[in-house]
């Protein structure tokens, strides 16, 4: 069995993340909340040089692929969940996020997975935009409004549900091989022929 890599650092690989707001509240029922946490990804995306293969935006948690350029998926992670952590306490009445100590939005872990064989990352995409469907508050994917569906599979325009065509760096393999060692690069560049083959 493959061994799963979670919240590692992994320079070469895209990484699924997954973030929960604190005590699950579903603060993005709010549409100025969705704009605010929207906002500051595609600033992570376009000045931190991470980029972003798709999304969604749920009630009380956000699911996110990944590819920072230095592989470090802890670092990007922390930046945009503080910094919309900021926004999003901006937006709410006094105290609503307070924990006794300060104001905390988001849950302090976070989960990720790194991929890199194009199966992997087309399960995620999927899983990704049925998740609105799967969690009964949307009827359809293409009907979700806070999601990267519409922009990888209709043109979608709005700059805030942009995403990134190009998912790789240039030496991301030499990357992976690096971090996983000559072993384990010869089975991803296995997974990644089998993929081009399908």
């Amino acid at each position: 069995m493959a061994k799963k890599w979670t919240n590692r650092n992994l320079a070469g690989a895209l990484h699924f993340v997954t973030g929960n707001v604190r005590d699950r509240k579903r603060i993005f029922k709010r549409t100025e909340n969705c704009v605010a946490f929207l906002e500051e990804l595609q600033l992570l995306r376009t000045r931190n040089a991470c980029k972003l293969i798709a999304f969604v935006i749920m009630l009380d948690h956000i699911h996110l692929i990944l590819n920072p350029r230095d592989g470090n998926i802890q670092s990007a992670t922390g930046i945009l969940k503080g910094l919309s952590a900021k926004r999003v306490v901006k937006l709410a009445p006094p105290g609503y996020f307070f924990n006794g100590k300060e104001n905390q939005v988001w849950q302090e872990s976070f989960k990720s997975l790194a991929l890199w064989s194009g199966w992997m990352i087309s399960q995620k995409i999927n899983y990704i935009h049925s998740n609105p469907v799967r969690a009964g508050i949307s009827d359809s994917a293409v009907g979700y409004r806070w999601s990267s569906f519409g922009t990888i599979y209709h043109s979608e325009a709005d700059p805030l549900l942009a995403v990134d065509k190009d998912w790789w760096w240039p030496g991301d393999l030499e990357g992976l091989a690096v971090t996983l060692g000559e072993e384990e690069l010869e089975k991803v560049e296995k997974l990644r022929s089998q993929d081009r083959r399908r």
